[in-house]
């Protein structure tokens, strides 16, 4: 380790070599356990608020207690970790999720399910962005491509796998179980951690920031916390958007502060290095866009189209078909293209396909509904691994655990608000055209919506230099 006074190279060569594809699947194991934690929850809420003999809206503090943890704690992790090491941090932090799930299975109220919510957000803060920061310390550059192509695999199999083991579990087993299914993923990720990922830690101080972890878990609570209530259409709208103007007052003080700070929790400095700074806008104008996909397309499926969940839910699904299939090809197609042709040409192809959902009708044959979301699904796939990958190219090797906590926040608000603004334009659509319920119509103004979000991403690629990150997917 090199002290953080002097220069090194942005990602350590690792001292072990631990396989980068086994490195990436122990990462993935735990972030695995998130994902399909918070969809198959979702699914048995209405069983929950049974139990707890509660109305079913209620249950949606549920939700919202675990994203307001994460939101708190997230710009922490990249603190901690160098401060504790990465293993230490790592390993933690998949014990008190798993400990948090626990508690959650035994749950005897919804107050004490909140409070075991917030214990689990605690440690999904800082699996995420720890296992991220594991992965990019214990791999070369040569083998990040690959290496972050089999790290995303969780995300597409949790939403896959959770629906249906979450109707499995509530109409066969007790609720119980959606939690305790964590406990051996939890375990064996323990044991794994502790056998395979290198313990790296900073030499030099490591200052907490105290104040600026205020403010921003402040801001950021408040922004999250606000735009889903406004998105759920839960609660009241001034609450809304009390939080939200809340959350931008914290926010702006918190980036004052962070500018006079010589170690911010979230350290804005980073934006300086252009191919970080060009991710996390880019990645954002596309986040909205998925975000707002698992909110729009089963209410559309459902509403519009006049489908059963469970229809709803197969259609939902054909979008991760593609995205399985894009993990295979993604390091092969980066390495012929260059990230430059991939970021412009398959984010347009990517936004063309989403704004084609806005067509989708009942007189469409089902076999293009799902032609159209599963080549989708494997476009965006390829985009989302470019972002996740390049952010990393040219930062630091002494920030790169700050660069991680503040990706992984900013990628967390992004999706939040792609819920929140298809949410409002839905709504007002509806108002415009008088109707009482959602039409087709309004879905496709929603639709487009974030589709003219999604475009700027194609278009601020094409500022990347032609040899961007050519290190990374060894395009020359």
């Amino acid at each position: 380790m090199t002290d953080a006074s002097e220069p090194a190279p942005p990602i350590n060569t690792p001292t072990r070599r631990t396989s980068p594809k086994l490195t990436a699947l122990i990462v993935a194991s735990a972030l695995l356990m998130e994902q399909l934690d918070g969809t198959v929850l979702a699914t048995a809420l209405p069983t929950m608020a049974h139990s707890f003999n509660v109305d079913a809206l209620h249950m949606n503090v549920a939700l919202t207690s675990y994203l307001l943890s994460l939101a708190v704690c997230i710009p922490a992790s990249g603190k901690v970790a160098d401060r504790f090491g990465t293993r230490t941090v790592f390993r933690a932090a998949i014990a008190l999720f798993t400990i948090g799930s626990i508690l959650c299975a035994q749950a005897p109220s919804l107050g004490f399910l909140v409070a075991a919510r917030i214990l689990q957000g605690a440690g999904g803060a800082m699996m995420v962005p720890v296992g991220r920061l594991a992965l990019l310390r214990s791999v070369s550059k040569a083998e990040l491509v690959s290496a972050m192509a089999w790290l995303m695999i969780p995300a597409t199999i949790g939403p896959i796998l959770g629906p249906p083991v979450g109707g499995f579990i509530v109409t066969y087993l007790d609720w119980r179980w959606i939690f305790y299914i964590n406990v051996p993923i939890g375990i064996v990720g323990i044991v794994l951690v502790t056998l395979y990922i290198e313990e790296v830690r900073e030499t030099g101080r490591v200052d907490f920031d105290v104040l600026g972890m205020v403010l921003s878990g402040i801001a950021l609570a408040c922004l999250m916390s606000g735009l889903e209530l406004f998105s759920r259409g839960v609660g009241s709208i001034t609450l809304a958007g009390v939080l939200v103007a809340a959350g931008i007052v914290a926010f702006v003080l918190y980036w004052r502060h962070a500018n006079h700070h010589p170690q911010p929790v979230l350290d804005f400095k980073l934006m300086r290095v252009f191919t970080f700074r060009y991710s996390v806008l880019a990645g954002a104008m596309s986040r909205v866009a998925v975000g707002a996909m698992p909110f729009l397309l089963p209410m559309m499926m459902q509403i519009g189209f006049g489908k059963s969940a469970a229809e709803s839910g197969l259609i939902t699904f054909a979008g991760s078909i593609g995205s399985l299939a894009m993990r295979i090809a993604a390091p092969k197609l980066l390495r012929r293209l260059g990230f430059r042709n991939v970021m412009i040409w398959v984010g347009l192809i990517s936004t063309l396909l989403l704004a084609t959902t806005a067509a989708f009708r009942p007189s469409w044959p089902m076999a293009m509904i799902y032609g159209v979301l599963i080549v989708g699904g494997f476009f965006q796939s390829l985009q989302f691994i470019g972002y996740n990958t390049i952010a990393y190219a040219d930062v630091p090797r002494p920030q790169m655990s700050a660069a991680t906590s503040f990706y992984t926040t900013f990628q967390q608000l992004s999706l939040t608000t792609g819920i929140a603004i298809s949410a409002a334009v839905l709504a007002a659509s509806i108002a415009w055209h008088g109707h009482s319920d959602a039409a087709l119509i309004d879905f496709s103004v929603a639709y487009l919506a974030v589709s003219a979000f999604a475009i700027m991403a194609p278009l601020m690629s094409t500022r990347l230099p032609a040899d961007a990150g050519e290190e990374l997917s060894g395009h020359h």
